[in-house]
């Protein structure tokens, strides 16, 4: 008897297969919640489960990338553009960088993944990068920890 080796497959790493940057954050889903892959990409990602001093950053972050050259992020930088099995995926081309975010529920074990991978282009994306780094596994953890501690849950 052969033994299966663990795998991990996402579309964040599909999309960009060697990313610069890439990381996955890990929370439990609510008791009752629901397992729909976009209804909690939406919510992670949504206005409500921005925590203050994240949205906060992101305002500042708005204030300042112009300064480096690099565009403010739309409104709907944040929209699902695909779903595929357990997963829904965000997936945004831009000038100093490229991202993809994939929010993935595993049913049985009751987990929600975000994973994110990241490929930068020249100095620009470096540069936002260098400051973006140390705390982006701490936005999405907290961003993640709120979506799944508020109610109501999608189902």
């Amino acid at each position: 008897m052969t033994e299966q080796l663990p795998c991990f497959r996402s579309l964040a790493l599909r999309k960009i297969p060697e990313p610069d940057y890439a990381d996955v954050c890990l929370a439990t889903l609510p008791e009752g919640a629901g397992t729909d892959p976009r209804e909690w990409a939406e919510r992670v990602f949504s206005i409500e489960s921005i925590p203050r001093w994240v949205a906060w950053a992101m305002g500042l972050r708005q204030a300042l990338v112009p300064l480096i050259g690099i565009p403010r992020a739309p409104k709907n930088t944040f929209t699902v553009s695909e779903q595929s099995g357990e997963e829904a995926l965000i997936f945004v081309k831009d000038r100093h960088l490229d991202f993809a975010v994939a929010v993935g529920i595993d049913a049985v074990t009751r987990l929600i993944r975000v994973t994110t991978a990241l490929e930068l282009k020249g100095w620009r994306g470096k540069l936002y990068f260098s400051v973006v780094r140390p705390v982006h596994p701490i936005v999405v953890n907290s961003m993640l920890k709120k979506a799944t501690r508020s109610k109501p849950a999608p189902r």
